[in-house]
């Protein structure tokens, strides 16, 4: 009989006996830990936990099995199979780098992300995503009506296709508080790392004038609260005045995919749980 391999994410009040509770649980069926890592967040006295298990045991009894420890400790908690593709559904707007990273890895298999489809206010990147094989469409936002169309839409794909997270791949619109909650925890967004210095249009060439000696990316939750969600990933380059504004926007472009595309990956793997405006990162 092959064994099941689950992800278990587990999240509550910490207490004692929790890790000896859940893992005793997990033997008592037969199962065997393949990675266990846990934190105990002195500011919020929330434990949380990611375990990967083996177990021949049938997903219904290896959950009848938790449930005692579940309900005795309250958690809240997730059961999921080790290294299944996370349904994505992908907003974009014109710029192409995101998507083409995010694209190429899912069909070099080092993404495990299900892309059933992209979406875009504008045509401009039909075309890549042809050359993957992945359905895009496109509608304009061009004022309060059509933005309210896009949105509509977008949870009736989110319904239909059974979407589990949405990715902003440099899509430059703002989400509106309703649809913002309706996908909250579900919802990522890439942003350099210039705001709040320079905003609006062109901020590599006034990052340039400035003389900026970092540039670096932030993938965060998105929330009502523009670019303020709680972070996921950042990362940063050094650069110095030898460096053009197009050889920034380059090298910008590269940090912004890469880290991206590392909170995706995180996310689909359950390795990113919420402590209230923090993230906790089981890497």
């Amino acid at each position: 009989m092959s064994a099941n391999h689950w992800i278990l994410s587990i999240v509550c009040d910490d207490r004692p006996g929790i890790v000896h509770a859940i893992t005793g649980a997990i033997v008592a069926c037969g199962g065997n830990i393949t990675e266990s890592q846990q934190f105990s967040s002195a500011d919020t006295d929330r434990f949380f936990m990611r375990l990967q298990v083996e177990a021949e045991a049938e997903r219904g009894d290896f959950e009848e099995r938790l449930a005692p420890v579940v309900e005795r400790y309250g958690m809240q908690w997730q059961l999921d199979d080790v290294a299944r593709p996370l349904k994505t559904l992908v907003l974009v707007s014109k710029a192409a780098h995101c998507l083409n990273d995010m694209l190429f890895r899912q069909r070099a298999g080092q993404l495990s992300v299900d892309i059933p489809l992209v979406m875009s206010n504008h045509p401009d990147l039909a075309g890549l995503a042809a050359f993957y094989g992945v359905p895009f469409e496109h509608a304009p936002v061009v004022d309060a009506d059509s933005k309210a169309a896009f949105e509509r839409r977008m949870l009736e794909v989110v319904e239909r296709e059974g979407v589990e997270l949405v990715v902003l791949a440099r899509y430059m619109q703002i989400l509106s508080p309703e649809l913002c909650a309706a996908l909250e925890g579900r919802l990522i967004n890439i942003h350099h790392s210039f705001l709040p210095g320079f905003k609006g249009a062109n901020p590599y060439r006034q990052a340039h004038a400035r003389g900026v000696k970092l540039i670096g990316a932030t993938a965060h939750f998105v929330t009502s609260d523009l670019d303020e969600g709680p972070i996921i990933e950042q990362n940063v380059e050094r650069v110095d005045h030898t460096q053009s504004p197009a050889q920034l926007v380059a090298i910008g472009q590269d940090v912004e995919s890469r880290t991206l595309s590392r909170a995706v990956q995180w996310f689909a793997e359950d390795r990113v749980l919420l402590d209230g405006q923090r993230t906790i990162i089981f890497r």
